[in-house]
């Protein structure tokens, strides 16, 4: 197997974006574009990377890493003028080298191994990846001579009526011998429409030397989607998403309405979880098996146990047990842990807390920087006052604590374990194991002020 490499073009400003964000750091399915095609270049086994990178330069790097190498394209000349900038770093290596925009983030690793494999059988020197268009408009054409060998490719702008009405696109991806593309790039030049030099050049200039040229066709459209503009940039969702949740499907997974469910490229399900219409898992969520999830509910960075149910509530960098009852309309924030069969209710936010096996917040409660233990029970109304205007305290509740409805617990304070906390007390002290703890005032009742007031 030769040495494999690759060059992903990052570099292009996208002004049709009409956005201040670096085209190619506009997200699908939560994930910026190159993001995506990095990763798949990565998966589909490629030694060395090189991203091409201009506009938003540092943006670019703050998100992919150090995990490829990068060169600047300080003024864009076109697609050979961008891979050019590649030159010092792979020209003399042995191998082959796969071009990849990185505004096409439906590109996929088994289909950058396909033409690899197609490109080393056919003893290629260039392959493109080319894909069917019912609309080819706007990319392009690959004309093939009547053996089926590929002679050029014209660009949309360069195109005769003839050449427009192929069918037969160029997705922007190929597959070179390493050297022969950085020898033929010295050559290409920028007579067209454009001012610019075109890689697609290389394969004329390839042919003309009697190399062997080739192409090898995706059967998934969707893989060609370049992204210039937010219609393509929605288009490009819809497929995403579309791939995503069959995926998921497959994987045994009930998602009862996948045009009105979004789950993350690094979100993880386990089987006979069931997706309700409207929930949305975003980034790295890890849902278990025999969930419940939704409808409305949005899931971020977060682990839910085995058997869980979330109903309409948004849940964040949090890990939630198993057979936990979540909402209707609860909100868990960061940094929250919640133990097995734990109950969080109705309109409750709970925040940098965790919650022991059994506890439960049925209903109107925050609980905020809060240790909970087991089986305790947070009645109606419940508040943890965590913050002093300056600092935030933690309040510890032990094991088989009683809250009765609408207390205040005001932090730092700890409720023992066993006792009771009475109804609408304000508890500023701690509070002994097995003991009551009745904080509010004498009720005093004024017979008659009603009357004598009118």
């Amino acid at each position: 197997m030769n040495n494999r490499y690759g060059v992903v073009l990052a570099a292009g400003q996208g002004k049709r974006m009409k956005s201040d964000l670096y085209k190619v750091l506009h997200p699908v399915c939560g994930r910026p574009m190159v993001e995506h095609v990095v990763n798949q270049a990565a998966e589909a086994g490629l030694d060395d990377i090189v991203t091409v990178i201009g506009h938003g330069a540092e943006a670019v790097k703050e998100h992919i890493g150090d995990r490829v190498s990068y060169v600047l394209q300080e003024e864009q000349q076109g697609t050979g003028h961008a891979v050019i900038q590649a030159e010092n770093h792979l020209k003399d290596k042995e191998g082959v080298t796969v071009v990849l925009c990185g505004d096409t983030p439906l590109i996929r690793a088994e289909t950058v191994e396909s033409l690899i494999e197609h490109h080393e059988q056919t003893k290629a020197k260039a392959t493109v990846l080319t894909a069917h268009a019912h609309d080819p408009s706007g990319y392009g054409r690959v004309l093939r001579n009547d053996k089926g060998q590929v002679q050029r490719i014209v660009e949309e702008k360069d195109a005769g009526p003839a050449d427009k009405k192929v069918t037969e696109i160029n997705t922007g991806t190929y597959c070179f011998d390493n050297k022969l593309l950085f020898e033929a790039l010295r050559e290409v030049g920028n007579e067209n429409a454009q001012g610019e030099f075109y890689l697609p050049d290389v394969l004329e200039i390839l042919k003309s030397r009697g190399e062997v040229l080739s192409a090898w066709q995706t059967a998934d459209f969707s893989e060609a989607i370049g992204v210039n503009d937010r219609v393509a940039l929605a288009e490009a969702e819809k497929a995403m998403k579309k791939r995503i949740n069959t995926y998921w499907l497959k994987e045994g997974v009930t998602i009862v309405d996948p045009d009105h469910t979004y789950i993350s490229p690094d979100a993880v399900i386990g089987r006979d979880t069931t997706l309700h219409p409207g929930t949305i898992l975003n980034g790295a969520v890890e849902v278990e098996g025999n969930c419940d999830i939704g409808p409305h509910s949005e899931i971020t960075d977060s682990c839910i146990g085995d058997g869980s149910i979330v109903r309409q509530s948004v849940i964040s960098d949090s890990r939630i047990g198993c057979r936990v009852k979540i909402g209707p309309y609860a909100h868990i924030r960061p940094a929250s842990e919640l133990a097995d069969d734990v109950k969080i209710g109705n309109f409750v936010e709970v925040k940098k807390s965790s919650f022991g096996n059994g506890s439960k917040a049925p209903h109107l409660s925050y609980i905020g920087d809060a240790e909970v233990g087991d089986r305790v029970n947070m009645g109606c109304g419940s508040i943890t006052v965590n913050y002093d205007g300056k600092q935030k305290y933690t309040t510890t509740i032990e094991d088989d604590v009683f809250v009765g409805c609408n207390a205040n617990l005001i932090a730092p304070v700890k409720v023992e374990e066993g006792a009771y906390v009475a109804a609408g007390s304000t508890i500023t002290d701690d509070v002994p194991e097995h003991s009551l703890s009745i904080a509010r005032s004498k009720q005093t009742n004024k017979e008659g002020y009603v009357k004598n007031k009118e």
